[in-house]
């Protein structure tokens, strides 16, 4: 399967990175990526986290993932500071790995650096388990690489997770982009139930995040696949015609420069996913 665009096309902000009237407030900010990543930490907290870092109720803060203009916008109204300041816990606004990502993506494309967001699995997160996961990845293009940021690790998760690896560019292997997961699965390498999201897991669940992977690539990182929880047992069952898309999307999407094409027809198809399809759900065009 033929490839792409370059990395140059991830310059671009997507609908979702797109901070609009808070442009300025990332122009301010430095282009260096350890310092992007501690401000990120400075200004959200992870909804799993919250109770490590002193919020008492953790089950009422909202996991709903928001186009960087309206986090922050939340941000700012929450605490009018610069956000080089970081805040209290009490003070970031809620938000899952996926925002510590976006926020990431944004700061750094603002400086056009080309940066994406990639859907997987890590294995530092859960012992004995490769867990559900979002990262930024951003190109080097001295060395003609994209290399994998993760700024939801800060101090407190390293510790904790005891992860000695430099959180701005973590090693190969310890990230699986869902293409690299699916096919270690495929070979047998790794059983499906290896791959989840706490309670969840199995092959139905690597095939939520291979298409998410997908559609991220192509700068689509919201999407119905995220109402996975609504999954029903009937949809779960992967056919052979279920297997082999997910093949092809692997193969184009594990080590992809750029943005896979040649797949309209199957991210027209995967605007709505089986479980919906079988209750009758229609997404809106985005």
């Amino acid at each position: 399967m033929a490839t792409q665009t370059g990395p140059e096309f991830y310059c671009a902000h997507s609908a979702h990175t797109e901070p609009g009237k808070y442009t300025k407030e990332l122009a301010r900010l430095p282009n260096d990526l350890l310092t992007l990543c501690q401000i990120v930490q400075g200004v959200l907290v992870h909804i799993s986290w919250a109770d490590k870092y002193g919020l008492a109720d953790k089950t009422t803060l909202d996991r709903t993932t928001r186009p960087v203009e309206e986090r922050l916008k939340l941000i700012l109204e929450a605490c009018p500071v610069a956000l080089s300041q970081a805040r209290p816990p009490t003070a970031r606004s809620p938000g899952t790995c996926r925002d510590f990502a976006l926020v990431l993506c944004s700061m750094l494309r603002q400086h056009h650096i080309p940066t994406r967001i990639r859907c997987g699995f890590a294995t530092y997160l859960a012992p004995g388990r490769l867990e559900d996961h979002w990262i930024c990845e951003y190109w080097k293009p001295e060395e003609q690489r994209w290399a994998v940021a993760d700024a939801q690790l800060d101090q407190l998760h390293k510790e904790r997770l005891s992860i000695m690896f430099d959180t701005t560019d973590v090693p190969s292997g310890e990230f699986l982009n869902a293409g690299k997961a699916w096919l270690a699965f495929r070979k047998g390498e790794m059983a499906g139930e290896t791959f989840g999201h706490g309670e969840f897991s199995g092959d139905w669940f690597l095939r939520i995040n291979v298409v998410r992977d997908l559609l991220a690539l192509h700068n689509r990182e919201v999407s119905a696949w995220d109402s996975w929880r609504g999954a029903t047992p009937e949809s779960k069952p992967l056919d052979d015609g279920a297997l082999g898309m997910c093949d092809r999307i692997a193969h184009a999407t594990e080590n992809t420069l750029g943005v896979p094409t040649g797949f309209d027809e199957i991210l027209d198809s995967l605007r709505t996913p089986p479980w919906h399809r079988k209750s009758g759900f229609r997404l809106s065009p985005e």
